[in-house]
């Protein structure tokens, strides 16, 4: 049987956090959130999840600063970044920083599973059977 994954919410709205958890929890993912970048950070070392869904703009510490904070450190888990803003700059900042995916609010449903299926993806297709040669 699978492992569950854990997957780490980190939004200061507390209604989208809401909603997330619920549909997360209902595909089977433990879910575990925090409401701002101190409080991700904090998670991210004492609970060691699987992915991290980070909001860009938050009170206190936002993403990008978490983002940086982790960047090329080692045992890292995946980052998918939601945010409403649309510039473009941001994305490719976000991207330098080793964000897996970012998705811009509003955003269906579908397309955080999909991104969420995606970066938990941990199977390792299994080496062909290699054919022992024949002596004749």
């Amino acid at each position: 049987m699978a492992e569950t994954k854990t997957i780490l919410l980190v939004d200061d709205d507390r209604e989208l956090l809401d909603g997330l958890r619920t549909l997360l929890e209902k595909q089977g993912y433990r879910v575990l959130a925090a409401n701002n970048g101190h409080q991700a950070q904090t998670a991210i070392y004492d609970k060691t999840p699987d992915l991290v869904i980070l909001d860009m703009m938050m009170p206190g510490k936002g993403g990008y600063p978490v983002l940086e904070h982790f960047r090329g450190k080692p045992d890292v888990p995946p980052f998918i970044m939601m945010t409403a803003n649309e510039g473009s700059r941001h994305k490719a900042y976000a991207e330098y920083l080793g964000v897996v995916d970012y998705i811009r609010k509003p955003f269906a449903m579908d397309r955080l599973l999909e991104a969420v299926t995606k970066a938990l993806r941990t199977e390792v297709p299994e080496p062909e059977a290699e054919v022992e040669p024949q002596e004749d």
